[in-house]
């Protein structure tokens, strides 16, 4: 007989693999808290008698969690929960300072807006808060070697981060201080060719007819958004590098 504790299935997910199952089980349970970073999880013996299964497929379901940044596993001492910041690693959330650290060069940002303001309908929608509500926002320009590199315009939610508007980003960036206080679930992306708003323009040192590359970023920790980013970038200063695994 099931107990209480095991998972239900409903007839829609009935023909889902065994593999897959395992891995909706532990997802929920990471996204809800059940496990907190670096806390033991289930055995590959448990979860073998837990859901009838092979080992195999034990195995597969934990491996493509580990793939995901979900989970850390060490051979002969088991699964661990990941590090959240790990997670936004494999999202590739990176930090601008780092970035321009490892090509050896010399970053520098300016901060040109940090306050507290009411929240417009579209940064309400998109941070889950009211209308009006007190969310912080911030303008600041990253240099690399003296140049401009990216124009940075963010909504923070103050209940993920309360002292955001404490923080000094000439010597920490948004991105680095979020991924230590809040750190993330989810990020959305999405990146266009466009052109530059004219406050954009002059703090980037561009015409409003030069390219940019416009990357929107939203993240979320366990159903409550963090941040909502407008990352521009002179068109000729940005790439986007990936990896594929087939």
């Amino acid at each position: 007989m099931r107990s209480q504790s095991e998972p239900t299935q409903s007839a829609g997910k009935r023909a889902a693999p065994p593999y897959e199952q395992i891995k909706l089980f532990l997802k929920e349970r990471l996204e809800n808290g059940h496990w907190t970073p670096g806390a033991l999880m289930p055995s590959e013996a448990d979860l073998v008698a837990k859901f009838a299964v092979s080992r195999m497929t034990v195995n597969r379901a934990l491996r493509e969690l580990q793939l995901e940044g979900l989970v850390d596993r060490v051979q002969g001492v088991g699964t661990f929960a990941a590090q959240l910041h790990r997670v936004s690693s494999s999202l590739t959330i990176r930090d601008i300072h780092e970035e321009v650290l490892e090509r050896g060069h010399v970053h520098h940002a300016t901060v040109h807006l940090a306050k507290a303001e009411s929240a417009s309908a579209t940064a309400a929608q998109r941070l889950g808060v009211g209308l009006n509500a007190s969310v912080f926002h911030t303008v600041i320009v990253h240099y690399e070697n003296g140049v401009a590199l990216q124009c940075e315009d963010r909504y923070v939610n103050p209940e993920c981060a309360p002292d955001y508007l404490s923080v000094d980003f000439t010597k920490i960036t948004p991105t680095h201080y979020l991924l230590d206080v809040a750190p993330l679930w989810e990020a959305r992306f999405a990146v266009e060719a466009g052109l530059p708003t004219a406050r954009e323009a002059k703090l980037l040192g561009l015409k409003i007819t030069d390219p940019v590359l416009i990357v929107s970023r939203r993240t979320v920790n366990r159903g409550v958004p963090i941040t909502q980013a407008r990352l521009v970038h002179p068109a000729g200063r940005y790439q986007i590098d990936g990896v594929f695994k087939p």
